[in-house]
């Protein structure tokens, strides 16, 4: 499967943004997005399995980011809101082939799209 993701821009503090990963085929595995700073190492954010039915966030985005995902249209989606300057980043769709529990390792993710790009602006 390869993922494409979208949606990335410049924001206010305070904004929402929402980026979107279309993967090429329908799958089961469990899928997440993960953001990296500058200077700083690529971190979870969210993920989600297949059906939906469980989700996982970082602590640092609770409450704010909202992960989703359509298997009609192949897409998952990161609802971003209330966003901080720190929420700065390249943020990454991946996805996780053994589709069984969402891990928050980048190390666990075998795919991986080729990032979009959100600033915040204070």
């Amino acid at each position: 499967v390869q993922l494409q993701a979208s949606g990335g821009g410049l924001v206010q503090a305070g904004d929402s943004l929402t980026l979107s990963c279309r993967f090429s085929h329908f799958n089961r595995y469990v899928m997440a997005w993960f953001r990296q700073a500058p200077g700083k190492d690529r971190e979870f954010v969210a993920g989600i399995v297949w059906t939906g039915g469980s989700k996982v966030y970082d602590d640092s985005v609770k409450g704010r980011f909202t992960v989703s995902r359509d298997n009609v249209d192949n897409t998952v989606y990161l609802r971003m809101n209330s966003l901080k300057p720190e929420d700065t980043a390249k943020y990454y769709c991946a996805a996780d082939e053994s589709g069984s529990s969402i891990y928050t390792a980048s190390s666990e993710y075998g795919i991986w799209g080729q990032g979009t790009l959100v600033t915040v602006s204070s």
